[in-house]
């Protein structure tokens, strides 16, 4: 028997009327009324997310979905014992916020008449109750559901080494960032990043008083460092750099090489190659350094220096930041010696501008000066610009000094390795080749 109907029941002290049995369902005639069988402080779930402006019904819960915008929900008239619930859908409450408000003459928690209640915690959910005329509908239940699991970040790739709750891959060659467990934000799923690109090949001459632009120091980018340790940055991890946030797939990184060093006049160097952390972060290849006879630098992460000689006002160093990108990835080459300095100028390097034009009275043709970070908990300088060359025929004889991260100094000097710093602006003879770059990851892991 499925359905149990009831005309009438003497009222006797004490008694126990059960209705029905397991699987069994108790139906009220049309137009009956009940008592006894109100509502317990739940609510019917609607398990279509809301996400858009939308008026309760009594007796119903909601998830609401603010991940495109506001949401306003209009209460439904209070009636005594009336109930409305709902909640963060997927904890968007704290980028666009949730409001509630009553019908026309109606409170919320003996507020002001027709006053609504705004939400912008993330992850909560309230359930309201209609009293009566003095308080209207009151919260009876608050609650938040943020945390999400609170897992942690997994991966491999690189050589791994951990500091206290912070797991760091440091990659000098290509590899494959293998996350495996992307985590949760309440664990971490952010990866801080530290990216140098290959630095730039200085240019060359085989001339006795022509002399070459240093390369430029290969691209970096870095991230602000907050979500892992708050280490040191350099300005570059300043706003709107952020940390990169992963999911559980492979991430290609490639490591950048260093420009070749040209050994003829009329050539710049080779540029340097790109690094990169997936396709979230790209590092440009410094620019090569101009050559002997009034050669520009070419463009890059950071630009080539101009090259000496070929007449009055010197060349060009090559424009740094190519591409752009924000915070700016390195600075320009320096303007190289026109006739008669003949001196070539320093490569850019991530944080100055190389230097140039030098001359007879100040020959001082430096590469711009790298960055510093300690991501790896030791400070270390990055990404400087290779000295331009000076040729032995003028005096005073020497090249410039390379720019502090790896920049070589000028002539036949190379960047070092692992620091993408530009390679040496040839001083009669080949310029240097630039230093590999370096790619380094950071991570909060337990």
């Amino acid at each position: 028997m499925s359905k149990i109907e009831v005309d009438a029941i003497d009222k006797q002290s004490g008694s126990t009327l059960t209705l029905g049995g397991s699987g069994t369902a108790v139906t009220l005639a049309c137009g009956a009324t009940q008592t006894g069988f109100g509502r317990t402080g739940t609510v019917d779930w609607q398990t279509t997310p809301k996400t858009g402006d939308f008026t309760a019904v009594n007796g119903e819960g909601y998830f609401v979905d603010t991940t495109s915008g506001t949401i306003t929900m209009t209460l439904p008239s209070g009636t005594a014992g009336a109930i409305v619930a709902i909640q963060d859908y997927n904890k968007t409450f704290d980028n666009n916020n949730f409001t509630m408000n009553p019908a026309s003459g109606e409170r919320v928690n003996a507020g002001t008449l027709s006053a609504g209640l705004t939400i912008s915690t993330e992850g909560q959910g309230i359930t309201l109750v209609y009293v009566d005329g003095t308080v209207g509908w009151k919260t009876i239940n608050d609650n938040n559901f943020n945390a999400g699991g609170s897992t942690f970040l997994v991966a491999t790739g690189g050589t791994e080494v951990t500091s206290g709750d912070f797991k760091i891959h440091t990659f000098t060659g290509p590899g494959t960032f293998c996350v495996s467990e992307g985590g949760s934000p309440a664990g971490n799923d952010k990866v801080e990043y530290l990216v140098v690109a290959g630095g730039g090949g200085g240019g060359g001459t085989n001339c006795q008083y022509d002399s070459a632009g240093g390369g430029g120091a290969g691209g970096y980018r870095e991230s602000p460092g907050t979500t892992a340790g708050s280490y040191t940055v350099s300005p570059l991890g300043a706003s709107p750099a952020t940390a990169v946030t992963v999911s559980a797939q492979a991430y290609a990184i490639t490591v950048g090489a260093g420009g070749v060093g040209n050994p003829n006049n009329g050539c710049t160097g080779t540029n340097g190659t790109p690094s990169t952390f997936g396709s979230e972060i790209v590092s440009a290849g410094g620019g090569g350094g101009g050559s002997a006879g009034g050669i520009a630098g070419s463009p890059g992460g950071s630009g080539g220096g101009g090259g000496g000689g070929g007449g009055p006002p010197g060349q060009p160093g090559g424009t740094g930041n190519t591409p752009p990108v924000n915070p700016p990835q390195g600075q320009n080459g320096g303007l190289g010696g026109g006739n008669p300095n003949f001196y070539g100028a320093g490569g850019g390097g991530a944080l100055a501008a190389g230097v140039g034009p030098g001359g007879p009275a100040s020959p001082a043709v430096d590469g711009g000066g790298g960055a510093t970070s300690s991501i790896n908990n030791t400070p270390t300088a990055r990404a400087g610009g290779g000295g331009g060359g000076s040729s032995p025929g003028r005096s005073p004889a020497g090249g410039g000094s390379g720019g502090s991260g790896g920049g070589a100094n000028g002539g036949n000097n190379n960047g070092t390795t692992n620091t993408g710093g530009g390679g040496g602006g040839g001083s009669n003879g080949q310029g240097g080749t630039g230093g590999s770059g370096i790619v380094i990851l950071r991570y909060k892991f337990q």
